[in-house]
């Protein structure tokens, strides 16, 4: 599960549609899902002014955006079930979406129907 600062670099470089389908491929692999967190989870908004969480395939990506105003927040991991039985419903109830590898300056944004999809299809290959 450790990842060294060339592919960090290289993955946030990345355009969204592709950092989400490697997003996506890691999660299912390392089962686990990593997000920001200091008294509430980190959010951004995107020009419609829906709350997006972003989130992670590794902590190292989290903590590389700790940072400005997340400075004070520190990487969460989630299991990947939990991830999908309950962060996800409870996101999809809250009308929040995800945003996947955020990289301070995009990420790639889904609905939650979509990202499930996504990640029982990949599981499917386990």
């Amino acid at each position: 599960m450790k990842i060294n600062e060339k592919e960090l670099e290289a993955v946030f470089k990345l355009p969204a549609s592709k950092r989400y389908s490697y997003f996506i491929k890691k999660i299912c692999d390392w089962e686990e899902v990593w997000t920001l967190y200091d008294d509430g989870f980190a959010t951004i908004s995107d020009d419609n002014g829906n709350i997006l969480i972003p989130f992670w395939p590794n902590k190292r990506f989290a903590e590389s955006c700790a940072k400005e105003e997340w400075s004070t927040y520190r990487a969460e991991m989630i299991g990947l079930d939990d991830f999908i039985e309950k962060w996800l419903p409870g996101m999809k109830n809250d009308a929040y979406k995800p945003a996947i590898i955020w990289n301070t300056y995009d990420s790639a944004v889904t609905s939650i129907d979509e990202l499930l999809k996504d990640i029982k299809e990949e599981l499917d290959n386990y």
